[in-house]
């Protein structure tokens, strides 16, 4: 029995059990290498989707944000243009009546005559005038005979008087007559000064340098003295060399029309042409019903080109106490609140009421509301809103016309 057990070896028994653990272990490398391959499959799988999940996340919220191109205004002109209508007149404008009663007798000056100061522009013939100063030559004659013969006697008389030969009352009555006559003289005198003034408006003459515009007599019309109506008007002569402008200003630019400011004066016969002008004085007062301020102001005219009753449009530079803002039309937002403007700040959008001035049609003047230094958004959408969060638009996104900068 001893030798039967030895005759089994015990070394033979221990290799199976070797053999399960090295194949265990196999099996065990084998599974972790296969898990690591299915992890590195799910991995590489899922991986992909979740940054494509991630990506279209951030891309989602990219788009949500509003992008949008922004310019700063521009800074308006120092000086405000205004265009305003204007009536022009000469600068002497008159009609010319007789002064005295008769018949016109000839004219030498019709429409359209250029005339100067003291040249004669008809004759009216007034035999009445004539005759009464005949008459009062006449008794200015007897008047100073009169006076004459009273100086004598009144000198006689005081001479007389000195021997005592007469009474000193009819000394005084003597030198009270001389005195009498003295003043009917005076008054004779003036009777034909006056008549010979009536007879010297027989002959009408230009009062001053100018053109005769209008002509309202002939020969042989009855001519009554004074201006009582049109109809006894003679002529019409008007001072063209220079020529007034009167102009309506707006109230809001009143304060800036004051005398010695420039205006340059158009009209439409003249295209490309422009005729300088000095503002030279203002009515000091506001009408109430237009609520504008009468200027006048003064343009030389020495070709007479420019003519008294045309229209024309002054153009006055007006200094601005502030200089205003300019921005495109398309930066504008048209709300319920009014108009405003969308400035970007801090990456915000943000909505500014602002006030506007005159319309150039591309281009709006901004008074107030903007700075200089605002970031003002171009075609803004019309959903944005204040405080919102915006991506600007670089320069080479907004030439390429990116739909979503707005342009």
């Amino acid at each position: 029995m001893t030798s039967s057990r030895r005759a089994v070896p015990h070394r033979p028994q221990s290799e199976p059990v070797r053999l399960r653990q090295g194949e265990s272990g196999r099996g065990v490398l084998i599974a972790a290498i296969v898990l690591l391959i299915v992890a590195v499959v799910v991995i590489a799988g899922v991986l992909p989707r979740f940054k494509a999940r991630a990506a279209l996340k951030t891309e989602t919220r990219e788009l949500a944000i509003p992008t949008v191109a922004v310019i700063h205004p521009k800074l308006g002109d120092p000086r405000t243009e205004i265009v305003l209508p204007g009536n022009m007149q000469a600068f002497t404008d008159s009609p010319i009546y007789a002064r005295t009663n008769g018949y016109l007798k000839a004219w030498y000056h019709d429409i359209g005559s250029r005339v100067t100061q003291g040249e004669l522009l008809a004759v009216i013939e007034s035999p009445e005038v004539d005759q009464q100063l005949d008459q009062a030559r006449a008794d200015l004659n007897t008047a100073e005979a009169n006076l004459a013969l009273a100086r004598i006697t009144a000198d006689r008389y005081q001479n007389l008087l000195k021997s005592g030969s007469v009474a000193k009352q009819d000394v005084d009555n003597a030198v009270g007559d001389y005195q009498a006559k003295k003043a009917t003289v005076a008054s004779a005198q003036a009777n034909v000064k006056r008549l010979q003034e009536l007879q010297s408006f027989e002959k009408v003459y230009a009062p001053f340098d100018g053109v005769i515009t209008a002509r309202n007599t002939d020969v042989g019309h009855l001519i009554n003295s004074g201006a009582g109506s049109p109809a006894t008007e003679l002529f019409h002569m008007s001072a063209i060399s220079k020529l007034r402008v009167y102009v309506n200003v707006p109230q809001q630019y009143s304060s800036s029309a004051r005398p010695g400011l420039p205006a340059t004066i158009t009209l439409q016969e003249f295209p490309g042409r422009s005729f300088k002008g000095t503002l030279v004085r203002t009515s000091e007062s506001i009408d109430a019903a237009s609520r504008t301020l009468l200027v006048e102001v003064d343009v030389d005219n020495p070709t007479r080109e420019l003519l008294p009753g045309a229209y024309a449009e002054v153009h006055f530079q007006i200094p601005n106490a502030t200089r205003a803002l300019i921005l495109p039309v398309s930066a504008l937002i048209f709300r319920s609140q009014g108009m405003q403007a969308g400035v970007v700040e801090n990456g915000h959008a943000v909505l500014k009421d602002i006030t506007i001035g005159r319309d150039f049609g591309n281009e709006v003047e901004v008074v107030a509301g903007l700075n200089a230094a605002d970031s003002v958004i171009v075609n803004p959408p019309d959903s944005l809103v204040s405080g919102e969060l915006v991506r600007i638009v670089s320069s080479r996104e907004e030439d390429g016309g990116n739909p979503s900068g707005g342009l």
